[in-house]
């Protein structure tokens, strides 16, 4: 509570200067995409006596976020932290799916038109978020039910409490794509145990809600059944204490054991070969053990890293190394310059080239920019880390919320 009067106290003196009530206007901006939509129903709010629940809406696009989406979640958690009559809030997602990520089919149009300030603008807004999330001063618990990718993550991780259930399913496939783990990823992947976060952020593979208590993604499991009566029994609670709240979700929990056939048995294969410098090495390594052995993991993971974008792969590699010795916002900065270099085509059109093969064509046959790994030079992986043309910097309130996690 300490921490909470002392921002508003700084919150009052920003006010008055202008300069934080101009970051505020600054999410008023919405793409052209979002702009026939009910913005209110993209974010649902449900009041509760003591807290406030945002739930994720667009179910038939397995909330995929917009820049409007995003927007309203920052003016309502901005809100709702000053509120002093609000203990904790609570974000979970409508139909089969938490959040799928960015709308990328979107962002490839706008592109494709020429709207690079729309697609700057969504970047800038979901990055703001995402730092407004890992600085929030009050319990936030997130109900990770279902499908929760890329970006889903980002609004999510940085939160204080992560529920997750037998349906909860996780993944980075950005690389498939031709781009690269963002909203936060390189900040929290990169701290998993080992080189956990660099096999995820390369190959796409997916974990599930007991693979994510077990390495420290979630704080809580549940079956999916129960939910119902966790957020029944938090709708009643009138506390800001983050000790009760744990109380209640722990008593709704369940004691979970990954499968032996789970990702997280190959940790020491996985530190063997995804501990290495470069994703040459990576792949040699992988090569050298699957000669050397029956076990099919490491065929089938070499074919996941064959699929992705060769680019995309050593640009990844090296943001989430950078990530390791880097704060969130540190991390949000680097993350939202490799997003714009990939979006103007620095170096290479491969987002264009994947977001088509996946999703828009669907013949999953991307020619990707350059073809190989070796003839991805050190030039082109230095242009997605550098200023992104003339385009301002990603400008995050540092000064107003001091990073603490």
């Amino acid at each position: 509570m300490q921490r909470l009067k002392a921002l508003e106290a700084v919150r009052s003196s920003f006010r008055r200067s202008c300069s934080f009530s101009n970051l505020r206007r600054g999410f008023s901006a919405l793409p052209n995409y979002a702009k026939t939509e009910d913005l209110s129903d993209q974010v649902i709010v449900k009041g509760r006596p003591k807290s406030r629940a945002a739930i994720l809406n667009r179910p038939s696009a397995l909330n995929a976020l917009t820049t409007s989406m995003v927007a309203r979640l920052n003016r309502l958690y901005e809100s709702w932290e000053e509120n002093s009559d609000i203990g904790f809030v609570l974000m979970k997602g409508s139909g089969r799916a938490f959040c799928s990520g960015a709308d990328v089919v979107a962002l490839y149009n706008l592109a494709n038109e020429g709207n690079i300030e729309d697609c700057r603008k969504f970047f800038e807004t979901l990055y703001k978020f995402v730092y407004l999330q890992g600085t929030y001063l009050k319990p936030h618990v997130a109900l990770l039910d279902g499908i929760m990718m890329g970006g889903g993550a980002g609004i999510s991780l940085p939160g204080m409490f992560k529920v997750v259930t037998d349906r909860t399913v996780f993944s980075h496939p950005e690389v498939r794509m031709g781009f690269h783990p963002d909203a936060g990823a390189s900040f929290y992947l990169s701290r998993l145990p080992g080189y956990l976060g660099e096999y995820l952020a390369l190959t796409g593979d997916k974990l599930n809600g007991v693979e994510m208590i077990v390495c420290g993604l979630a704080t809580h499991y549940s079956l999916n059944a129960r939910l119902s009566g966790i957020e029944e029994r938090l709708g009643k609670m009138i506390t800001d204490d983050p000790s009760v709240i744990e109380s209640s979700l722990a008593a709704y929990g369940d004691l979970v054991y990954p499968d032996r056939r789970s990702v997280l048995s190959k940790l020491d294969a996985i530190d063997r070969c995804f501990g290495l410098d470069t994703v040459e090495e990576i792949l040699e390594a992988l090569e050298k053990e699957a000669a050397n052995s029956y076990d099919e993991w490491y065929t089938s993971t070499l074919k996941l890293l064959k699929e992705a974008s060769p680019l995309s792969l050593k640009v990844t590699l090296r943001s989430i190394r950078e990530g390791r010795f880097q704060s969130l916002d540190q991390c949000l900065a680097r993350e939202y310059s490799i997003s714009l270099n990939g979006i103007l085509k620095q170096a290479s059109p491969d987002f264009y080239e994947g977001v088509r093969a996946r999703l828009v064509d669907k013949d999953f046959a991307p020619k990707w920019n350059p073809p190989s790994l070796d003839e991805v030079s050190k030039d082109m992986v230095d242009c997605y880390f550098s200023q992104p043309g003339e385009l301002p910097e990603l400008e995050l309130p540092t000064a107003l919320r001091e990073p603490f996690i």
